[in-house]
């Protein structure tokens, strides 16, 4: 078996997970809301609203699968790394790795972001870098407890999808666009309830530029997603009946999956 090297899936992990804070939290601060110049005293809404944002979420990831899935697996989130880990579908030993990677380009993508914002004459960092949040932080103030149970469940089903559609049964080439359109669905139940994570890198990409009480509350955008992915992970192949943990989703290329003037 031929695995890419480790430079090349971190690589693959940073890009991706820099595209998807950059793409999903941009749409948000940049397009989320977009009022038209005023017209006899009036300003049409010209954004993409709650439905846009949750396709730009799930179109990065999507792209990004497509893009370098076959190098590193498609992660972008510390949470799915963990959860195939706990499936057995990904090394542990190669998890530290992923996620350090993954938080850092999220933080870099953050930081993109925020300086772009900063751009803008009047603009207010606190509190408008689509940050997720609980209690007086959730956009439809929900509770912790609401929260907590909407971002493990949401988590859970993220990782049974993808666990599902990376299965060599699935349909060939349609994984990333079952994931991507999975997350966009996510996206579309829980922006109200925390602004959605279910990665928490994401989270942690714009908490500290957020500010507004996002850093103290980001404790649970990383339980919350871990513990969501690694039910999912321990349970996938007792619920399904397909038991793939000796297989991984980690970019590997296996001699059957190449040309045959390469696998010579």
């Amino acid at each position: 078996m031929r695995t890419p090297a480790m430079s090349a899936r971190l690589g693959a992990e940073a890009l991706g997970t820099f595209w998807l804070v950059f793409g999903g939290c941009g749409s948000a601060i940049y397009a989320a809301l977009f009022l038209s110049p005023p017209t006899e005293g009036q300003r049409v809404q010209l954004g993409i609203g709650f439905v846009g944002v949750a396709l730009a979420f799930g179109l990065t990831v999507m792209t990004m699968a497509y893009a370098v899935g076959h190098v590193s697996g498609a992660h972008f989130n510390p949470a799915v790394t963990i959860g195939a880990a706990v499936a057995r579908r990904f090394e542990w030993r190669d998890v530290p790795a992923y996620v350090v990677t993954q938080v850092v380009a999220g933080l870099l993508a953050g930081a993109a972001l925020y300086g772009i914002a900063s751009g803008k004459d009047g603009f207010d960092a606190t509190g408008h870098m689509a940050a997720n949040g609980y209690g007086e932080h959730s956009p439809g103030g929900y509770g912790l407890v609401a929260v907590l149970c909407a971002e493990v469940l949401l988590t859970a089903f993220f990782l049974y999808i993808i666990l599902g559609a990376t299965d060599a049964r699935a349909p060939v080439g349609f994984a990333p666009i079952a994931i991507g359109l999975g997350l966009t669905v996510i996206h579309l139940v829980s922006i109200p309830i925390s602004n959605t994570s279910v990665n928490p890198a994401r989270s942690t990409a714009v908490a500290f530029f957020n500010g507004n009480g996002a850093p103290g509350q980001l404790w649970l955008f990383w339980v919350a997603p871990i513990l969501g992915a690694a039910l999912a992970g321990a349970t996938y192949h007792l619920v399904t009946g397909i038991d793939r943990r000796t297989e991984d989703i980690s970019g590997e290329v296996r001699p059957e999956d190449l040309p045959p003037e390469a696998a010579r």
